[in-house]
């Protein structure tokens, strides 16, 4: 009894061994390059996000001008001239610092907004190209992946809208 119980115990993995296992592989860095939906939200926050990227790097250069003019004409200063631009040189450096890190943290919350738009879509589009092929797993990352197994033109296609 106990060795028919071990014979229909390597019976089964065997069985299932034997059914064809349909791999896929997507690069999900290439489609993020790639796929149109990915570049449009490039080009979107781009849009966005360029009037304040140009003010501030107008506000950079005018810093940066207004430090070298202190430094050509401390010489020539009162102590207390030197000390008064000084002081206000530091504070339009803080507050430019401040406009800097809000612009950062900003446009990489945004970022992370459309990343994680394009990202729930592709994966919805995975799911379909793997279904609808009879795929049994799809792999996002891996060491080394054949380039049979890799799927990723299709669901770039298919994120453009194609089939």
């Amino acid at each position: 009894m106990a060795l028919a119980l071990c014979g229909a115990c390597f019976a089964a993995p065997v069985a299932l061994a034997q059914e064809a296992t349909r791999i896929g592989f997507v690069n999900t860095d290439r489609m993020l390059r790639e796929a149109a939906p990915a570049k449009a939200a490039q080009s979107k926050l781009e849009q966005e996000f360029s009037r304040r990227e140009k003010e501030l790097d107008d506000a950079g250069a005018t810093l940066k001008a207004a430090s070298e003019r202190f430094e050509r004409d401390a010489s020539t200063m009162s102590e207390s001239q030197r000390a008064t631009r000084q002081r206000q040189l530091m504070e339009q450096d803080r507050e430019f610092q401040r406009k800097r890190r809000e612009f950062q943290e900003d446009l990489n919350a945004r970022k992370q907004e459309e990343l994680q738009q394009i990202l729930d879509r592709a994966n919805r589009v995975v799911k379909q190209v793997a279904e609808a092929e009879k795929y049994d797993v799809i792999l996002q990352e891996a060491v080394y992946v054949h380039p049979r197994l890799d799927i990723t033109d299709k669901v770039i296609k298919a994120l453009n809208g194609g089939k």
